[in-house]
């Protein structure tokens, strides 16, 4: 393998050897990390960002993003709570929370694809109007004392694997497939990589904009859904800095903020290092000031990689066809 091929390599798929080392670090630094309990503790952790990130991935991909997702989220986990409390069936309560969820990524999508709003601005107003009313009707309280039905979910397992991170694996696969092998993926892909040529050639590019919006509203639903189930209760002031994880996430699965570029399949890499890193810090007792310092660090690098792996990769292949 030459140098030129070999840096190719390495662009791709260097992250697989970060979190190999990050592995190795805590293993060193705790006895306890390299075991299949932490290994199931960290799957069960990163189940939820796992979730909003293949969301996160769809948006960022047409180069567009979505701050809502951790409000989507929450406002979920406490709408369902509420029905559930209320005496609704579980079905019902799902499918009516889900619904809605989808709904307030359509509203960010027309926002992004008909008023032509910056999708920051768009879903930060979404996150900060969707956050407060989670606390409004709640009364900024948590809900709970609906049964232990739905926390069966939450804390069951198939073979040994929990059953949230079961869901996480069917969710990526599901986003795998509809971005590699339908037409909705290609046009995606087509939108982020050039806006105006996909127009030109007949796709409705507003349409695709509202799927991905709405595609990440549904995930950040369900995600809300396991929040609910994993803690038993509905927490107005949980799901704040899911966004920021998530997209972390998916920046270090090599997606660019540019759009048009990046594998979902290496976002699960992204996924696992996020939960490597908080697991680890936590149990090297490192506070957690320091972890918002090195997760906020982590975004920074992992953003200035992107752009910068960008133009070296597009200077070598430009070479190479020379």
């Amino acid at each position: 393998m030459d140098s030129k091929k070999l840096t190719l390599w390495l662009l791709d798929y260097g992250i697989v050897l970060i979190l190999l080392l990050l592995i190795a670090i805590f293993s060193i630094a705790s006895d306890n990390f390299f075991s299949l309990g932490t290994l199931t503790t960290i799957l069960r952790q990163v189940s939820i960002i796992g979730i909003i990130s293949v969301g996160a991935t769809y948006v960022i991909l047409t180069s567009g993003i979505d701050l809502s997702v951790g409000s989507v989220a929450c406002i979920s986990s406490v709408t369902a709570a509420l029905m559930f409390k209320a005496g609704i069936p579980i079905p019902v309560a799902i499918l009516f929370t889900l619904a809605i969820a989808t709904v307030y990524g359509i509203i960010s999508g027309c926002l992004v694809a008909f008023f032509k709003m910056s999708p920051l601005i768009a879903t930060l107003g979404m996150m900060t109007a969707l956050r407060g009313a989670g606390y409004l009707i709640t009364d900024g309280l948590p809900v709970f004392g609906f049964g232990a039905g739905i926390s069966a979910f939450g804390r069951g397992f198939i073979l040994g694997i929990p059953y949230p991170v079961i869901l996480m694996v069917l969710i990526f696969i599901i986003g795998i497939f509809i971005l590699s092998y339908t037409p909705i993926g290609r046009y995606i892909y087509g939108l982020g990589s050039n806006e105006e040529a996909s127009r030109l050639s007949g796709v409705n590019i507003n349409l695709v904009k509202i799927f991905c919006y709405a595609f990440c509203g549904l995930l950040s639903g369900i995600a809300g859904l396991v929040l609910l189930a994993r803690t038993n209760s509905g927490q107005p002031s949980a799901g704040v800095g899911f966004e920021m994880d998530a997209i972390t996430a998916v920046v270090l699965g090599g997606v660019s903020l540019l759009g048009g570029q990046g594998k979902l399949p290496l976002v699960i890499i992204g996924v696992l290092i996020m939960g490597v890193l908080s697991t680890g810090m936590l149990m090297a007792n490192i506070n957690d000031y320091v972890q918002q310092v090195v997760k906020g660090v982590v975004l920074i690098a992992a953003v200035a990689f992107s752009y910068v792996s960008m133009r070296l990769r597009d200077k070598i292949v430009n070479s190479v066809n020379e």
